[in-house]
């Protein structure tokens, strides 16, 4: 197996530095801008099995899909 680079993790520390406030809200930022996309409404579920767990997630992307292909036509 060939490995192309190397990803170094940050040590953790009690006070974050600049850079690393930075990063992070830069990755808050981004997940923010992926949460109306998953049309999954906000709640807690809880499901018998993950064959329902999969059906309701299957649903709600069926639906914002819908409402999506509705609002850009």
């Amino acid at each position: 197996m060939k490995q192309v680079g190397a990803r170094r993790e940050p040590e953790i520390v009690a006070q974050a530095s600049g850079l690393l406030l930075e990063q992070g809200a830069r990755f808050n930022e981004t997940l923010s801008r992926l949460a109306p996309s998953t049309f999954v409404p906000k709640g807690v579920y809880r499901f018998r099995s993950h064959e329902e767990a999969n059906r309701h997630g299957q649903d709600c992307l069926v639906r914002g899909m819908g409402l999506l292909a509705a609002e850009r036509a």
